[in-house]
């Protein structure tokens, strides 16, 4: 099929219908092929685009026809701004992360790896290998395949120590992405009205589950080796708390990392207080100079709830994730991933399966890490060459992001909208903080699209620090 074809006779139909009475008909497929020198099946796919536009109908065993346009009077909404009442903060704006751009700017923005990135032949394989199997046509269990949870299970219990017990496959849930396990997390571990503590800064996304499940955020100061486990001690206590959610492994947006001796100390105030970490382990895939060890790994007392996602690593159209909890948090966790969404497609369950045990996936993880580390040599030294106002305090030895702290003085708002107009899009820090930012930040990601262009984009993001400053 010919999509230049196909394009160049949508146009010109588009043209003839705009002239036309309402309710002429269309001449009949093999004409339009003969007059348009194209084959049957690009005309047809021209008059699905008319079609869709709603500027022609089919009516079979009749033909197709000029759509009639009905005048009708402008749609009045504004009964549903009463009946829905002010909306909360975070449903207002989307994340920056999530914005689509231009091919033609310099994205620093995005939250997913850019396309050669991500292992494309092996997840085309499965969805092809898979949509013949019976998992495009059944449906699975509500905690997930039972392959599925197994391999999230031996993926966890391979860091296990040989003195804690190791998670077994029932222990695991799957999950439509790990946005929903963190609701799910959030509703059935804390409760409405109830305090949760969260990292500060931490993942946008958290901040916006929690909001919309109701607790109350209660923010715990974090740096580039975790937060202060007296500090979290304080929170616990003063607030009554009995979830914290954390990330121990390159975390979003700050690239920290915890020592195992901060993890011991963490683990130990959490059990201390009788509550759960939830461990939200989404850059397991994207050590560079580093492995990351799960601090669910240390535990059996079911006091950490973890969190892994194959969204990132594997594609972002198979949102497929998992979380592994034990007791009644992972009965509660279930029942209400089953209420929010009964269970995750089979079909991608088994394609995600398919990529990872695949010989291809281990190799493709080695050649992932070189080019992490090369694009993230790159950006740093292109900040420190052409916008050393944007100081990174910390180089991550994983994840996805540099987290840059800009002058005290810096108009966030405009630096973000000055850099836009100039061609290059940057996260403004605000949305990786659960209370008022501490300062001026930009979250940098090095696994954008057309690394090439990172220097240019720095470059033109130092012109406009200084600008602003001048």
């Amino acid at each position: 099929m010919d999509d230049d074809s196909g394009s160049r006779i949508a146009r010109e139909l588009r043209a003839w219908v705009a002239s036309a009475a309402p309710g002429a008909q269309l001449p009949p497929t093999r004409v339009l092929a003969a007059r348009h020198q194209a084959g049957p099946v690009t005309v047809q796919k021209a008059l699905r685009t008319l079609a869709g536009q709603g500027l022609i109908e089919t009516r079979p065993g009749v033909g197709t026809f000029v759509r009639a346009v009905r005048a009708t009077r402008p749609a009045d909404y504004g009964w549903q701004t009463a009946a829905l009442r002010a909306p909360s903060a975070s449903s207002l704006a989307m994340p920056t992360a999530l914005r689509t751009t231009p091919n033609d700017v310099i994205a620093f923005h995005s939250g997913f790896p850019d396309r050669e990135l991500l292992p494309e032949r092996l997840v085309r394989a499965a969805l092809a290998r898979n949509a013949r199997s019976e998992a495009a046509l059944s449906r699975p269990p509500a905690a997930g395949l039972p392959a599925l949870q197994a391999w999230f299970a031996d993926e966890l219990r391979a860091a296990t120590p040989a003195d804690v017990a190791a998670p077994t496959p029932r222990d695991v849930i799957v999950l439509p992405g790990s946005q929903s396990g963190l609701s799910s997390a959030f509703s059935a571990l804390a409760g409405a009205g109830r305090p949760v503590l969260l990292e500060s800064p931490t993942y946008w996304g958290a901040i916006q589950a929690a909001t919309r499940a109701g607790v109350s955020v209660v923010p715990v100061p974090s740096g580039a080796e975790g937060p202060d486990p007296e500090e979290l001690a304080r929170a616990f206590r003063e607030t009554g708390a009995r979830l914290f959610y954390a990330q121990p492994n390159y975390a979003n947006p700050t690239g920290a990392q915890w020592s195992p001796e901060r993890a011991r100390q963490v683990l130990d105030v959490v059990r201390a207080h009788g509550a759960f970490l939830l461990e939200d382990d989404w850059a397991h895939d994207f050590g560079i100079t580093t492995a990351p060890t799960p601090l669910a790994a240390q535990d059996d007392s079911g006091h950490v709830v973890y969190l892994r996602s194959l969204t990132k690593s594997v594609s972002p159209a198979l949102r497929v994730a998992a979380v592994v909890a034990r007791g009644a948090a992972r009965d509660r966790l279930l029942a209400d991933r089953a209420a929010e969404s009964m269970y995750v497609s089979g079909l991608l369950q088994a394609a995600a399966l398919d990529v990872v045990t695949q010989p291809g996936w281990e190799r493709h993880l080695r050649g992932l890490r070189q080019q992490l580390r090369a694009r993230r040599d790159l950006l740093t030294a292109a900040l420190a060459e052409h916008a050393p106002q944007a100081h990174v305090e910390h180089v991550p030895a994983g994840g996805l992001h540099l987290w840059a702290r800009l002058p005290d003085d810096t108009n966030l708002s405009r630096l973000v909208a000055d850099c836009q107009a100039a061609g290059v899009v940057v996260a403004p820090g605000t949305e990786w903080f659960p209370a008022e930012p501490t300062a001026p930040f930009l979250r940098l990601s090095f696994a954008g699209p057309d690394p090439a262009r990172f220097p240019d984009g720095v470059r033109i993001l130092g012109e406009v620090i200084d600008r602003h400053r001048g």
